[in-house]
């Protein structure tokens, strides 16, 4: 096992998303990939991981759109990746409503500042999902109106809306959050 107190698997993540990739761990042990970041494998158990980067090319599997009091709506998205780990970020520079499940996306890093880390965020790669394009959307494109960047992607306080949207389960039933509506 690494030294954790030298290296721990979140500085290498950081450290990579500082250079502008998105990184991921392999357990070697069964080929799965793992992320977060971790010191050992879910699965297994195992301590024999390999860091690889991303392409960064992957699908929206769910998405719910957030309404804060005084500020435009934003989403919070799940994200299947190519290589095969989901995670939660948001797309931006289109409007929150508009990020439909499905959608292809593509990784941009927020370079961060001495208050906050660098993070992954995503870009749609085409609005209509059925039109795979192979870069990211100009402003023009996109209508010439994106949304204001938002620092992170958590729920703040009282009054908060969101309408969420999944994408089916394998066996054919909606995903956890489908058909609830507005949730609080």
């Amino acid at each position: 096992m690494p030294d954790l107190k030298q290296n721990s698997p979140l500085n290498t993540y950081i450290e990579h998303c500082k250079k502008g990739e998105l990184a991921y761990q392999v357990c070697l042990d069964d080929d799965t990939p793992v992320f977060f970041p971790r010191a050992v494998a879910p699965a297994t158990g195992s301590a024999n991981l390999e860091w690889r980067t991303s392409k960064g090319l992957g699908t929206v599997y769910a998405t719910t759109v957030i309404h804060y009091k005084n500020e435009p709506p934003l989403n919070v998205a799940l994200i299947d990746l190519d290589e095969g780990f989901r995670m939660m970020s948001r797309v931006e520079d289109i409007d929150a409503a508009q990020v439909k499940i499905g959608m292809r996306v593509t990784v941009r890093m927020h370079p961060g500042d001495d208050k906050q880390q660098p993070y992954p965020v995503f870009t749609a790669l085409s609005p209509d999902p059925s039109i795979p394009l192979s870069r990211p959307l100009s402003q023009r494109e996109r209508g010439g109106n994106s949304s204001p960047s938002h620092s992170g992607i958590g729920i703040k306080g009282e009054g908060t809306r969101g309408e969420t949207r999944a994408s089916p389960s394998p066996s054919g039933g909606q995903g956890r959050d489908a058909g609830r509506g507005d949730a609080t």
